[in-house]
């Protein structure tokens, strides 16, 4: 079963191809930006959340139901090019140092400005600690995953053991793994997409080469998948009216594993203005963004895009999902209305 997956309802449809994560997947995502909780101070971004609810995280899977695993009896094996395979019971992984990081994840299927993304607070057992116990040997290439169900893919050695925090991990945002998010474990690794990175319901990891090919790569998909630097518009909402005056641009960016280091949004062809980021600033989780504005009568048109820590801004060049993520920038359509004219 994949690992990418929102909260309730229907995400905007995928690719035509019969072979695309989201066409030939179960899909749910919220169908709209949803609202922070109210506060007695305006959020910074008033759309959207810094951290995402476990009800609102997008989920998409190549089953409807997800399976239901004991976590008394579940363990799990690292095998194949190791000097020392392990088995793992949950007792096994509870018992070890846990660590907690905040981690955006992303869909390679999400379109640009899409909903298939998310941000949580991610507990459990580091990736590379387990895999240095094991000794992976200097042949493997792949770290290839398989679910309790069969699905699998892979992602090379080295982001395993790069110094990224990929985690095994246990917790979603201060509680344990929800089945339709992996329970009793899964995998989550900084700057992959899911497609080949953050097996569900975990229960085999055997490290391979790359003759060896995973569900989504076998049928065409990018080997590697690292995610996109990409942005979102989330105010004002497209096809709105808003009243004309103070009022406020927002979204959310993002560039795991390096990290936002500016927004900048376009008005109607105008220059492009540098948004104000959120406190939050963690090279593997989203930055919220915001850019306060005045706002006049007629039609509008938005356009944003995200430069990461290394210098390097998003394409402006449109590309489908398929085979590698979406690229582009996101654009935001709406209308100013002066209620007061008479």
């Amino acid at each position: 079963m994949s690992a990418c997956s929102p909260g309730r309802g229907t995400a905007r449809p995928g690719p035509t191809s019969s072979t695309s994560p989201v066409t030939s997947e179960f899909v749910t995502s919220p169908t709209t930006v949803p609202s922070a909780p109210s506060t007695t101070s305006a959020p910074f971004n008033p759309a959207t959340p810094y951290i995402t609810p476990n009800d609102r995280f997008y989920r998409i899977d190549t089953s409807i139901e997800a399976p239901q695993v004991d976590a008394a009896t579940w363990s799990m094996t690292v095998e194949g090019l190791v000097d020392r395979p392990l088995t793992l019971s949950y007792a096994d992984l509870l018992a070890r140092p846990q660590v907690k990081r905040t981690i955006t994840l992303a869909c390679v299927s999400n379109y640009v400005g899409g909903l298939l993304v998310g941000n949580a607070e991610w507990e459990g057992v580091l990736l590379a600690d387990v895999l240095r116990e094991a000794g992976v040997q200097d042949s493997a290439e792949q770290v290839f995953t398989t679910s309790v169900d069969g699905w699998t893919c892979g992602f090379p050695v080295a982001a395993a053991l790069d110094g990224r925090d990929a985690l095994i991990a246990l917790r979603i945002n201060g509680e344990p793994l929800p089945a339709e998010h992996g329970y009793p474990v899964r995998l989550v690794v900084p700057g992959l997409y899911g497609y080949v990175s953050a097996t569900k319901w975990l229960s085999s990891i055997r490290l391979t080469t790359w003759e060896e090919e995973s569900f989504w790569i076998r049928v065409g998909w990018s080997r590697e998948g690292p995610i996109k630097t990409q942005c979102r518009i989330d105010l004002p909402r497209s096809g709105t009216e808003i009243d004309v005056g103070p009022t406020m641009i927002a979204g959310v960016a993002w560039a795991p594993h390096t990290g936002v280091a500016k927004v900048e949004v376009q008005i109607d062809n105008g220059e492009w203005i540098e948004a104000e980021l959120g406190d939050e600033d963690l090279d593997d989780a989203w930055r919220l963004w915001r850019l306060p504005w005045t706002a006049t009568p007629g039609s509008h048109l938005l356009r944003a895009r995200t430069t990461d820590k290394t210098g390097v801004t998003q394409t402006d060049q449109p590309a489908p999902p398929e085979p590698d993520g979406a690229t582009g920038y996101p654009t935001r359509g709406f209308r100013v209305v002066d209620r007061t004219a008479r």
